[in-house]
């Protein structure tokens, strides 16, 4: 058996990958509302994401609204595949069909 990755593995980053597969396709989220879902600090939060984001897995869009910086995330085509392949990989180890 392939062993689970290790970039979604690390608790915070699965809760995040699963916050943010919840999204339909297509949808993004700002990153104070996934901080606020999340419970976790700004800086917690932020150092999660790169390493998602250094992986491929994590969208991210920073744009304007007025004059305020907003970021936007979303998974990457990629980061949306990784995250299948590792709940499948779950399911199999844990004795459920892939």
């Amino acid at each position: 058996m392939d062993e689970l990755d290790p970039v979604i593995h690390a608790s915070a980053r699965l809760r995040i990958c699963a916050t943010l597969a919840a999204l339909d396709a297509g949808d993004r989220i700002s990153f104070p509302r996934l901080q606020e879902l999340l419970a976790m600090t700004a800086g917690n939060l932020s150092t999660h994401l790169r390493k998602l984001e250094d992986a491929g897995y994590l969208a991210v869009d920073k744009t304007f609204q007025g004059r305020s910086p907003v970021t936007y995330l979303s998974l990457s085509t990629a980061g949306r595949r990784a995250f299948e392949d590792y709940t499948a990989q779950l399911r199999s180890l844990l004795g459920g069909t892939p």
